[in-house]
């Protein structure tokens, strides 16, 4: 539960920027059930009220539970974000972004860097719990299990905003220092559904069904965060509908390539009518084509105009001289997809680590940009 809200099955489609806009959501949405949450909103950008950040808030009609991630350093300017979510209608959950690992995030000590000044993260989390409350908003937060191995924060962080009164706590079971690389811990998501009351989350690793029920039965948690094993593979959420559904007796249904064909077309036919431009639309859709395409035995040559497609009737015609009825390559299952680097050091802001006490906004932390 999600507040009033029955998340089931009980899955959750992590924000990553540039991918779960409008358009994503609903073919997300169009193959199994569960909580699709928006692309990352900064908080001075949304209290600021700038175009971009405005127009990025954008929810289908028949998307009933609206979910929003906010990021931001400064208690004060995301408790102001959170009222303005609630006073303007905007979203029906609000999650705490306290998971992104990127150097421009973490170098004004936001994202996976903000647990670790645990004052400022406890103070952040209880104004904007405090300020969604009036509203019925329920409240969630994503984090990391900390900056690297030797500056662990999720526990104390879990506590510190179960104390606070969210609803839910998900769980990235990798290092800020690991990026997306190496395999997540899902030994650190069991410890932390031991040590909490509230609902966990796992998220780390999942590209099958199956795997979000080995997680479940590994760590106990209540649901799972997926990311990066859906892109290209919207049709992962039908395979986690099933696997919640029937359990042991759960198996994956693989799309052929004519399938994955029709699911390439209706996604850029969603972007073009998200964007209001096919030229966009479809400059937008490039991207996924490798990801729909991974392991499929398509030449060179064709993968390249797929992946240059300035219109739906390009795309259709590039699409019918595919092979409706190639096999899934099931070489893929249970591989990585998107992003996967290499380890790095985390950029902070100077003196960071010193304290753990001490709750001063980092000079210049607020983000203008949305979107990650």
């Amino acid at each position: 539960m999600l507040g009033d809200h029955a998340v089931n099955p009980p899955v959750v489609l992590a924000p990553m920027a540039g991918i779960t806009n409008v358009a994503f959501r609903r073919l997300c949405r169009e193959q199994g059930g569960g909580v699709y949450v928006c692309e990352m909103i900064t908080t001075r950008a949304l209290v600021e009220r700038i175009p971009k950040t405005l127009k990025m808030i954008a929810f289908a009609e028949d998307e009933k539970f609206r979910s929003l991630q906010l990021y931001g350093v400064d208690p004060d300017v995301t408790a102001a974000a959170v009222r303005m979510v609630g006073e303007d209608g905007l979203a029906d959950h609000i999650d705490l972004n306290f998971g992104c690992p990127v150097p421009k995030v973490t170098r004004r000590g936001g994202g996976s860097a903000l647990p670790w000044r645990r004052k400022l993260f406890g103070r952040l989390v209880r104004q904007a719990v405090e300020a969604a409350r009036p509203y019925g908003i329920p409240l969630t937060i994503k984090m990391r299990k900390g900056i690297d191995d030797d500056h662990l924060t999720y526990v104390d962080a879990g506590l510190a905003a179960q104390e606070a009164g969210v609803a839910a706590v998900a769980l990235h079971a990798r290092t800020a220092e690991q990026r997306y690389s190496g395999l997540a811990d899902w030994d650190a998501i069991a410890t932390l559904k031991q040590a909490l009351d509230v609902p966990v989350l796992g998220n780390g690793d999942i590209w099958e069904g199956s795997d979000a029920l080995r997680m479940v039965e590994h760590t106990g948690v209540d649901g799972v965060v997926v990311g990066r094993g859906c892109l290209g593979r919207p049709w992962l959420f039908a395979d986690l509908e099933a696997a919640f559904t029937q359990g042991a007796d759960y198996k994956p249904v693989l799309p052929v390539l004519g399938e994955v064909s029709k699911i390439m077309s209706r996604h850029a036919e969603l972007l073009v009518d998200a964007l209001g431009d096919e030229k966009h639309g479809c400059a937008d859709f490039r991207k996924h084509v490798a990801w729909y395409l991974k392991g499929f035995p398509i030449g060179g040559e064709l993968r390249r105009r797929l992946a240059m497609i300035s219109s739906l009737a390009e795309l259709d015609d590039l699409l019918g001289k595919l092979d409706p009825g190639v096999p899934f390559p099931v070489e893929e299952l249970g591989k990585p997809r998107g992003r996967i680097n290499a380890p790095g050091k985390v950029t902070l802001p100077h003196g960071w680590l010193d304290s753990r006490d001490d709750d001063t906004v980092p000079e210049g932390a607020e983000m203008e940009n949305s979107g990650g």
